[in-house]
């Protein structure tokens, strides 16, 4: 659905995206992750159609993105700040949808109207950073979009809220194959609603697969040998870190779990058990092993 193919940028002398290539498949929610100025923002901006590429190209639907209305009727982008006239009330920035979207559903637009109960005829600017993102969501909705560009999309909104817009936003996905792309800083939000992941480092997609298979992927133990650590434990490619609280030592390797498991019983622990990664997990020894400074978090 959305394809970004070796995709340059710069700002000035920085290049921002380094032949950057990306795939989202139809119907599916993609999260794109990375450390603070990894180009995140930049590369949604591309696929939205708000800013042009040096080289390489961006499709939708296999059609070019940028200058090109038809698509962009399609897509619907929530940036962390979201643009609305000054002076609208959710009503008038309602009807503006309406004019701009072909496929802008009034049955759409009522029914969540009663999720966020927010009355319609309220100036947006007069609302709280937690109701314009509701706002926010409430229109892009009743656009029925084809695509949906978030980012950071749920800053501002309380627990409960969150929920209700993941809900809704879930829910489009599964009945009409909405393809979502989603941008946070959240990794656990990700992890809970996600299909695929990409990591992006310096502009470069370094990680780019369905969630379980990244998961499965990198692997943490929970080990206990007879005597002393083995000291070519850690020479072994696939050990990313090793870690000791007392006589328990967390040990993170990358591979199968078959060619873990055996690398392991080679050292002949007494107690060796497979634990599950968190995707921050995963991100965290991903970007460790390209020298991302990660000694603080691990």
């Amino acid at each position: 659905m959305i394809k970004v193919d070796k995709v340059v940028k710069h700002f000035e002398n920085f290049k921002v995206l380094d032949e950057i290539t990306l795939n989202v498949p139809k119907g599916a929610i993609y999260g794109l992750v990375g450390p603070n100025g990894a180009g995140k923002t930049t590369i949604i901006n591309h696929i939205a159609g708000a800013y042009r590429q040096e080289s390489g190209t961006i499709t939708v639907g296999g059609e070019e993105v940028y200058e090109n209305p038809s698509v962009k009727e399609k897509v619907l982008f929530i940036a962390d700040d979201w643009f609305f006239y000054n002076t609208f009330t959710i009503k008038q920035m309602a009807k503006l949808y309406e004019d701009m979207y072909p496929t802008f559903s009034r049955e759409r637009y009522e029914k969540i109207k009663g999720v966020f109960n927010i009355d319609e005829k309220r100036q947006i600017r007069k609302l709280s950073k937690g109701m314009k993102k509701q706002v926010a969501f409430w229109l892009c909705l009743s656009c029925m979009p084809e695509v949906l560009i978030l980012d950071e999309p749920l800053d501002g909104l309380d627990p409960v809220m969150r929920k209700q817009v993941l809900s809704l936003v879930i829910a489009d996905v599964a009945d009409r194959e909405m393809t979502v792309l989603v941008s946070s800083h959240n990794l656990r939000e990700l992890e809970d609603i996600c299909d695929y992941v990409g990591i992006i480092h310096e502009g470069r997609m370094i990680l780019e697969k369905p969630l379980d298979d990244i998961k499965g992927s990198v692997h943490k133990y929970q080990v206990v040998f007879s005597d002393t650590v083995p000291e070519n434990l850690e020479e072994s490619e696939n050990v990313l870190h090793v870690s000791n609280t007392g006589s328990v030592y967390n040990i993170i390797m990358k591979g199968s779990d078959f060619e873990c498991d055996n690398i392991l019983k080679r050292f002949a622990p007494r107690v060796c058990d497979r634990i599950s990664l968190t995707l921050e997990e995963v991100f965290i020894y991903e970007l460790g092993g390209l020298g991302y400074d990660c000694e603080s978090i691990l």
